[in-house]
């Protein structure tokens, strides 16, 4: 029988690719490995595939088959489709456009006394010794223009790389156009050669993980830590390269899917690579306790209003 062109027969012969079997046959320049077990297209770096299934995110369209894809994302007819994929027609060229020139990297205007980030990094709970280790490293000021924390992450030359910005007044959030994601905001331990550290997922939650080690009577500078602006392995990966006496990693994302997934990934990326695999003898998957709510912060936040109820309790004893 025939179905617009093309027989059932040979349509369901198309639904038996799957995406990322279609293009290592057809189109292997247009993989490219973005995660242990994940890729994305050269053409559009959000269409991300993995586990049988792809999905657009820039457009918020995705499917499971290779038919799905050369429907929904090149555009081409039905019967063309199906053809392409029983072997009868070669593919279309993709629709290549000119990559835009990247913008250098360039930091913010500074302005000169950081009250509003002080204030609000205080009132997150973060503290004081914290915030001005950073601010005398330059790796924490304030923004001239609206008034944003700029947190800074620098190569091992003290090169600025990196630069996010997260609004002192909102919920803004924005990391500096040029940036490179290897090199992303750390608060680094006293001694150089420290074998501890600390990641976490953002700049606030690693500064919240070294004030309760400080709030706890610990000692905050006898470890490292690294934001890696999300879950991503990108800085984790090149803060263990470029200080080689790490050898133990709390991994101190968020206690929602995405972090604890994320903390999956990260310790396999580290067992995959040879040497770091061989250094790196301990990675303890270290997320904030759920009940005070999903990310160091807020369990900081929840920590620090304990404590100052129970200073009131004992100041009403008195």
């Amino acid at each position: 029988m025939v179905v617009s062109g093309v027989t059932k027969a040979q349509i369901a012969k198309a639904k038996e690719w799957d995406l990322l079997s279609y293009l290592q046959t057809y189109e292997p320049q247009e993989l490219k490995r973005c995660g242990p077990r994940e890729y994305c297209t050269r053409t559009h770096d959000s269409l991300k595939i993995s586990n049988g299934k792809w999905c657009w995110n820039s457009r918020g369209i995705g499917g499971r088959t290779a038919l799905d894809y050369l429907l929904k994302v090149r555009g081409m007819d039905f019967v063309d489709a199906v053809e392409t994929l029983c072997g009868c027609r070669a593919p279309p060229p993709q629709e290549r456009h000119p990559p835009q020139p990247r913008k250098p990297f360039a930091l913010p205007e500074a302005r000169r006394f950081p009250a509003a980030v002080v204030a609000y990094l205080q009132d997150r709970g973060i503290h004081p010794e914290l915030i001005g280790a950073c601010l005398q490293a330059g790796t924490l000021y304030e923004s001239r223009k609206h008034q944003n924390c700029v947190f800074v992450g620098r190569d091992p030359t003290g090169r600025a790389r990196f630069a996010c910005l997260r609004g002192t007044r909102d919920g803004f959030r924005l990391d500096v156009e040029g940036s490179d994601k290897r090199y992303n905001f750390a608060l680094p331990a006293y001694a150089p050669d420290c074998p501890q550290l600390a990641v976490a997922e953002s700049p606030i939650d690693a500064l919240s993980v070294a004030t309760l080690v400080k709030l706890a009577g610990g000692d905050w500078q006898g470890s490292h830590y690294l934001s890696l602006g999300g879950t991503g392995p990108r800085a984790l990966l090149q803060f263990l390269r470029d200080h080689p006496y790490v050898t133990q990693v709390s991994l101190c994302l968020d206690s929602d899917r995405a972090g604890l997934e994320g903390m999956e990934r990260l310790e396999q990326v580290v067992r995959e690579d040879m040497e770091l695999s061989r250094r790196v003898k301990l990675i303890h998957r270290n997320p904030p306790p759920a009940v005070h709510g999903k990310d160091y912060n807020e369990f900081l936040c929840a920590y620090v209003k304990a404590a100052r109820g129970r200073e009131r309790q004992r100041e009403g004893a008195r």
